[in-house]
């Protein structure tokens, strides 16, 4: 009889099995392809994130112990608004430390926002003098915090903290802007645009500017001033950063509602970190967005 003859295949050699000859090849290729540079198909490797300029915050000085811890609790909502921003202080005179201290320990890039409020001698040449002598700083100024509706926001909230009626009657109430004073006429110009938007806040109530000194009138002359027009319900808004002695002066002349100064009402830490947004703007071409901050307060 003729043996019958098995037409089954014989098993491939284990090397040439397919589960493992995919293996082998799909290893092969990816060693082969880790040698090869496509141009235009590498993953670049991110960019590191750019720092931030270090935002120094350039307050007056005062000898009134009160002052410091007041300009520090503003600076400490302004870290709280924007995390891992590098945050200093520095005062032209009279408290530590002082703008040029903070400077020296400073590298890099840094960004001064004046904690005032016009475009006086300070602002115009003291800071720009104390960036001069850091030449190991890239530096600039921004803008005093100035005419801008969070700063309305801010004195209009110190008005209605002290007792004043948040419905006054326009006939009868006026209010004073008391601030610092400076001989440089700009100066006068942006305190007058303070009172101008503090009184629209204000729904048309009287809004007179005043100084403590270097220009007139003084408190004391802007209460006769607006008695004289037949109001008798006359408060005084403080537009000082923290407590001093042009701040005491000014409230003790007022005849009713004397408001406290700014210290750190959130709005003004808002308008602390968006002047430092503008002069890094301005530094680089571009125009800020405007904020949520600055669309809201458009709309009241």
């Amino acid at each position: 009889m003729t043996e019958s003859i098995s037409h089954q295949p014989a098993p491939a050699p284990p090397d040439l099995c397919p589960a493992g000859l995919a293996t082998e090849i799909t290893d092969r290729l990816s060693a082969q392809l880790s040698r090869v540079r496509l141009h235009g198909f590498r993953h670049p490797r991110p960019a590191p994130a750019e720092a931030a300029p270090t935002l120094v915050a350039v307050a007056h000085g005062s000898r009134d112990p009160r002052a410091l811890d007041t300009v520090r609790a503003l600076l400490d909502r302004v870290r709280a608004l924007r995390p891992g921003l590098p945050v200093r202080l520095g005062h032209i005179e009279l408290n530590r430390p002082l703008l040029s201290d903070t400077l020296a320990e400073l590298r890099g890039e840094a960004v001064l926002v004046p904690l005032l409020f016009g475009h006086g001698y300070h602002v115009t040449h003291d800071l720009p003098a104390a960036l001069a002598a850091a030449p190991h700083l890239s530096g600039r100024t921004a803008a005093p915090l100035g005419a801008h509706p969070l700063l309305a926001e801010a004195l209009h909230a110190r008005l209605l903290e002290a007792g004043f009626p948040q419905a006054p009657a326009r006939r009868r109430t006026a209010v004073v802007l008391a601030s610092a004073g400076s001989k440089a006429a700009q100066s006068a110009r942006d305190i007058a645009q303070i009172a101008g938007l503090l009184s629209a806040r204000l729904d048309g109530v009287p809004v007179l500017p005043a100084y403590a000194s270097a220009a007139t009138p003084t408190v004391p002359e802007a209460v006769r001033l607006l008695t004289a027009r037949g109001h008798d319900r006359i408060a005084v808004a403080s537009c000082f950063t923290a407590p001093g002695r042009f701040a005491a002066q000014c409230a003790a002349h007022a005849p009713g509602t004397a408001a406290a100064p700014l210290g750190d009402h959130p709005a003004l830490a808002r308008l602390v970190l968006h002047r430092y947004d503008e002069a890094r703007a301005r530094t680089h071409g571009r125009t800020p967005h405007r904020t949520a901050d600055q669309a809201l307060l458009a709309r009241t």
